[in-house]
């Protein structure tokens, strides 16, 4: 390329998704005189899902923006808690997600997962038709044109991911109110509705049931509940606010 040069920084949060040598502070760019702003960065690395405010001389331009000789661009990050329009809040996970996904409905959130690879143009088409923010740490998925919307979750630690997830999206909570294997409602189940479901042990010693109203699934507190309950009481403590 021969075109225009620019200078280009990242703010820090965003630097970890950046090419090397673009990580530190400001740096020079040689564009090829055509490509937008949004390609510009996006061709370092980060994608638009990411970022929010683009500056260009510290004015707000859009990512259509050509840039032109000796501009400086700032490239900020999101603000949290992220607005997404229309509603309700629903995500799309990919097939790396599997506990966070788990973690998510266990809060009440809508959390679209499967646990096979159905690869990137479904997922991103499926985004687009279900309006749901595709959750990815494969930041050429978050690339894709046809999403609605998207978040790179940063982290490989599922409870971190969770609470960026939550403090990114600020979802509303209704924990225990969703299946944690296919998503669907639950509701109360009466004992005697759902004996054949259950093992011996369990009908001998619980009397409180739950079931998916989607897939049928059975729901007690059993064995890992307490552990289970620790989380749920983690997310609301910290995300109070959002609990439905």
């Amino acid at each position: 390329m021969n075109g225009p040069e620019i200078t280009i920084s990242f703010a820090p949060e965003l630097r970890v998704l950046a090419a090397a040598g673009r990580r530190g502070g400001p740096t020079a760019f040689v564009t090829d005189g055509s490509s937008t702003l949004g390609h510009i960065v996006e061709s370092l690395g980060v994608p638009l899902t990411e970022v929010g405010a683009l500056l260009v001389d510290g004015r707000a331009q859009p990512v259509s923006h050509v840039p032109r000789e000796r501009e400086s661009v700032e490239v900020r990050p999101v603000e949290r808690p992220q607005r997404v329009p229309g509603a309700p809040l629903r995500f799309l996970l990919d097939v790396h997600l599997g506990t966070l996904a788990r973690r998510l409905r266990l809060l009440g959130v809508d959390a679209a997962y499967e646990s096979e690879d159905i690869g990137d143009p479904e997922l991103a088409a499926r985004s687009a038709a279900q309006r749901r923010v595709l959750l990815s740490r494969d930041r050429g998925l978050l690339r894709r044109r046809e999403l609605w919307a998207g978040g790179f979750v940063y982290s490989d630690r599922p409870e971190e991911q969770l609470r960026d997830v939550l403090g990114r999206f600020a979802p509303r909570l209704a924990p225990w109110t969703r299946c944690t294997a296919c998503n669907g409602e639950l509701k109360d189940a009466d004992k005697e509705s759902v004996r054949e479901q259950l093992e011996h042990g369990t009908r001998r010693t619980y009397d409180v049931f739950a079931q998916c109203t989607a897939c049928g699934r059975v729901y007690w507190r059993g064995a890992h509940h307490a552990q289970l309950q620790t989380i749920v009481d983690e997310a609301v403590r910290e995300f109070g606010d959002a609990v439905a």
